[in-house]
């Protein structure tokens, strides 16, 4: 299992799932991140995550088969 930390920007509240898809490196295009929670293999806290342009905030966890994204707050 793959486990990453992505910082939001100092004055930014948070980051849409599908921007972070495709900082994270999950997703190659932002097609390709659309196609993926589209289809279901996204979840957000847990639970499958269909919203392409969900608000992601600090604390939020994204997980895609076996990588796992932690959102954390700017320091």
């Amino acid at each position: 299992m793959q486990t990453e930390t992505v910082q939001l920007k100092a004055n930014a509240e948070f980051i849409e799932l599908m921007k972070l898809l495709k900082f994270a490196q999950v997703a190659q295009t932002g097609g390709h991140a659309k196609i993926l929670i589209e289809e279901g293999l996204i979840s957000v806290n847990n639970e499958v995550e269909y919203r392409k342009r969900r608000k992601l905030r600090a604390n939020d966890v994204v997980t895609f088969e076996d990588i796992t994204i932690k959102i954390t707050a700017a320091s």
